[in-house]
């Protein structure tokens, strides 16, 4: 297994080789297979839908059996001047449309509450939420005085659906001219700008084909799509860029193209390969957690990484090729920047490695201090109220409701089943578990038959996610329910809803957060005791990798839970941080970042495997690699900092953090951190202890070649 690291290197070697000796065939097989990608997804469907967790998962389940419909609850709250008028007019207006059923009208002081549910059955429910919608609007023309608002089960929906598309349409319109703007500086050449986007764009055509081809077994929603398009974005161009990097550099230094192709091949295509397989691997943990939408992501994401590295060490190759020296042309600048050592990073490397105990402790303690305010990170899903900005007028109309009618907007949808005849005779019960509920659950409850089961609506106190519409939930299902249906032979319960869904989804993260952190680390230590040979190598960069993550998330916590920079960033503070984004981060993030701890320790190591003493290898492999990480970091930053322009909040933490961390590891980690480590450990950085040395000694050039040297120390 220690000998794959070899075996990987000369397999890519003799790929790209080949596709260099027919590299018309190799453009061809891509461009085919491409093609063939995005026909094939045609054949797709209308796509798998996910499957909730927990107990609201079960009570989904009971309702998408059922023959007819699941009723869609709205509600309509009316207030100013007139308002009376106007809420008796929306009734009869309703009432005259045959598009709602179970209508109701409430008053508080100053509020009229319209409460109805969209007629069925499934085949007509759009069109009469259509007519729903209409009528409202006309009413509202009809009654200038009066504010109309309508936030329901459909309402809520398609405002956050919407928002989440409009924004990432826009991230996509940012992100892609930012990306090229950034390759064309750091080449200054139009062609070889062009080379990484041509790359990344076709993979992620290829890949988005596949995953509409595998949608019906695989749920893939919107906001999953438009992710999977960033990281597609972002590794797409950094593989691109260590290639080209590469190769541009051997070129400079006198060799032909197909020489310098070959030695770009043994060395970053191997890193591309090595890093690549990392960040599909380490994704793969999500599937721990059993959830859909995270199953979605993993697959997604696996595909777009998988076709980049093999776009990487087959077109891209025979592109470069095919194109030789005119991949420099229409120039527009002369500053070469990929192909030069970094003055600026090796000068820091220098005075890091001179004293590492130092500046490493340096370092480390300021990630440490950042990282500090991640101790008292709350997960907590944002609810729509809080997920996007008030300007969104059915988030408007919700906190209004919410505020005059306590968990109008999303009430906890109960499904009963079994024996109906005994459930409806004991649903009564409920009013007077409400009463008794202290105020976690209010009035008015609604009571709906579906074909086989009976749905009940009950509104929970707080905003929809936070600890207090927890407590409510856990009362509803603890004492509530089993008080009025436990006795009640043959009936069945559950709870669902967008409170349920959050609760059972944030417990299931929590619940298998260890295995996935276990399975991530315990990976990422394997692959990079089989790509370097080593046991220094690989504890030092999972450490360092989860210093820098730690810092990150304290900035997170600072940021978002704390409420810190809300006014510049855009967002109002709900005092926690999206359950999900900590375990998502934690994956991607190890994995991406392998992608700079690879590049460098692989130049680090060539120099030293070359002769150079250890210090002098690692100032030379950090300079060396500065160029194309510090571009690869920028473009990857800018990416993801697209995210903070978005209107969901759970998108803008995902930014900050993204962002952060990723900005971390290319500046501390990369031009302290790491050569501090290296420098401590000297040449027992790059062996394995004990009896497994003999696998691992790779000999250098003084061992190779008779010349004078240090005495190579075996452990």
């Amino acid at each position: 297994m220690l000998r794959a690291g070899r075996s990987n290197a000369a397999l890519v070697e003799r790929v790209a080789g080949w596709s260099v000796r027919h590299r018309v065939l190799a453009v061809a097989g891509w461009s085919l297979l491409v093609l063939l990608a995005v026909l094939a997804g045609g054949l797709g469907g209308d796509g798998a839908s996910a499957r909730d967790p927990g107990e609201s998962g079960r009570a989904t389940e009971v309702l998408d059996r059922q023959p007819t419909y699941a009723p869609v609850r709205e509600n309509v709250l009316v207030d100013g001047a007139g308002r009376a008028a106007a809420a008796d007019d929306l009734v009869s207006a309703l009432r005259g449309t045959n598009a709602v059923t179970e209508l109701s009208r409430r008053e508080s002081e100053g509020s009229v509450l319209v409460t109805f549910h969209v007629a069925g059955p499934n085949e007509e429910v759009k069109a009469h939420y259509d007519t729903v919608v209409t009528t409202v609007s006309d009413t509202a023309a009809r009654h200038p005085g009066a504010r109309l608002a309508q936030a329901g089960d459909q309402s809520l929906a398609k405002a956050v659906d919407q928002a989440i598309k409009d924004d990432f349409q826009r991230s996509e319109l940012i992100s892609l001219p930012i990306t090229a703007l950034i390759l064309l500086v750091v080449f200054g050449s139009l062609v070889a700008a062009a080379v990484p986007l041509l790359l990344a764009g076709t993979a992620v055509a290829a890949a988005f084909g596949l995953i509409a081809l595998i949608g019906d077994w695989i749920p893939v929603n919107s906001a999953t799509s438009s992710m999977i398009l960033l990281i597609g974005i972002a590794v797409g161009i950094d593989y691109a860029l260590f290639y080209l990097r590469r190769e541009r550099e051997e070129r400079a230094a006198g060799k032909t193209v197909e020489e310098a192709l070959r030695v770009t091949a043994r060395t970053s295509g191997r890193v591309v390969a090595v890093s690549g397989l990392t960040v599909m691997l380490c994704v793969a943990g999500l599937l721990f957690t059993g959830l859909d939408n995270f199953r979605g992501l993993t697959v997604g994401t696996v595909l777009i990484v998988g076709l980049a590295v093999l776009g990487s060490v087959t077109a891209l190759p025979a592109l470069l090729s095919l194109l030789g020296p005119r991949v420099d042309r229409l120039r527009v600048s002369r500053h070469r920047t990929t192909v030069s050592e970094s003055r600026v990073w090796s000068a820091v490397a220098r005075v890091v490695v001179r004293r590492p105990w130092l500046w490493g402790g340096l370092a480390a303690l300021g990630l440490v201090v950042l990282a500090v305010p991640a101790l008292d990170m709350r997960l907590q899903d944002a609810a729509a109220v809080n997920s996007l900005p008030r300007s969104v007028a059915a988030v408007d109309g919700a906190i209004r409701m919410q505020e005059a009618f306590p968990g109008a907007p999303t009430p906890a949808q109960v499904v009963v089943w079994g024996d109906l005849d005994g459930a409806r005779a004991a649903a009564d019960g409920l009013h007077g578990a409400i009463a008794a509920s202290g105020g976690l659950l209010h009035e008015p409850m609604s009571t709906a038959l579906v074909d086989d089961a009976l749905v009940i609506r009950v509104p929970l106190s707080g905003s929809g996610t936070d600890d207090e519409s927890d407590r409510a939930l856990e009362h509803l299902r603890d004492t509530a329910l089993p008080a009025t249906f436990g006795q009640v032979d043959g009936v069945e319960f559950a709870v669902a809803g967008k409170t349920a869904f959050a609760h059972d989804f944030t417990d299931q993260v929590r619940a298998t957060t260890p295995a996935v952190f276990a399975f991530v680390l315990a990976l990422a230590f394997v692959l990079l005791v089989v790509a370097f040979r080593a046991l220094a190598i690989p504890l030092v960069s999972i450490g360092l990798n989860l210093l820098s993550i730690g810092a990150a998330y304290g900035v997170l916590t600072w940021v978002f839970q704390d409420g810190h920079l809300g006014s510049v960033l855009g967002f109002t503070s709900y005092g926690g941080v999206v359950g999900w984004l900590p375990l998502f981060m934690f994956v991607l993030l190890f994995g991406l970042s392998m992608d700079y701890h690879i590049f460098i320790l692989s130049r680090v190591r060539e120099r030293w495997t070359g002769g150079a003493d250890a210090r002098s290898a690692i100032v030379g492999g950090v300079g060396g690699s500065a160029g194309v990480v510090t571009s690869a970091a920028v473009i990857m930053t800018a990416v993801f900092a697209v995210f903070v322009t978005l209107s969901a909040i759970e998108y803008k933490m995902l930014g900050v953090g993204m962002a952060v961390a990723i900005l971390i590891d290319a500046t501390v980690v990369r031009g302290v951190l790491l050569p501090a480590a290296l420098a401590v450990l000297g040449d027992r950085a790059w062996v394995l202890p004990g009896g497994l040395g003999r696998f691992s000694h790779v000999p250098r050039l003084s061992e190779r070649d008779g010349t004078a040297g240090r005495r190579i120390v075996r452990v």
